[in-house]
């Protein structure tokens, strides 16, 4: 932790704090008030696909269990639209992630 100098105040800092205030939501996509829907409808898509639906049915066959993990810290801003990353893994190894919008209505593959 810093302590502020001699000559240094808290309105010279004022410039730094509005920026950061202003530019933090700029990164983050925007959360639909709907509680936890718009997380289930990004992993229903996913699940739905059928290359998703058909691996998950090969993992679930040989023992393992899929996990969808929605990355909220992670967005991604591609043609002006945002996307959460949504992760397909089995047994702690990522098979693939696709983009998803909060909306669920625009789903991309990505390497």
């Amino acid at each position: 932790m810093t302590t502020l100098e001699p000559g240094a105040s808290f309105a010279s800092m004022r410039v730094a704090i509005i920026g950061c205030l202003v530019a933090a939501p700029a990164f983050a996509c925007d959360y639909p008030d709907l509680g936890n829907l718009p997380l289930r409808r990004a992993v229903t898509r996913i699940e739905m696909l059928p290359e998703v639906s058909a691996w998950a049915r090969g993992r679930i066959e040989k023992g393992a269990k899929p996990q969808y993990a929605v990355r909220l810290d992670q967005p991604v801003r591609e043609a002006g639209k945002c996307y959460w990353p949504v992760e397909v893994r089995a047994e702690g190894k990522l098979w693939r992630r696709y983009l998803v919008t909060p909306d669920g209505k625009d789903v991309r593959f990505t390497e």
